[in-house]
């Protein structure tokens, strides 16, 4: 039981550390308190700009083990 307890405090201990997190709530916050008057798609692109890296890094490995494999 004592290493579930330890193992969820652990957990607990990294939850809202995350930098792209952290970075969207803070621009949020400052678009619906008016003080950036910016689209949301600004407002959110922490988000995508993540999710399109973390794409683009997948695809050129993915890519390079199908042509180090001669199957393509």
């Amino acid at each position: 039981m004592e290493g579930i307890i330890m193992h969820t405090e652990k957990r607990n201990k990294r939850s809202g550390r995350d930098p792209i997190i952290a970075l969207t709530m803070i621009l949020v916050l400052l678009k619906v308190t008016g003080l950036i008057s910016w689209s949301w798609l600004w407002v959110l692109s922490p988000i995508w700009l993540t999710l399109l890296f973390f794409s683009a890094v997948f695809s050129v490995i993915l890519l390079g083990g199908r042509l180090a494999k001669g199957k393509w």
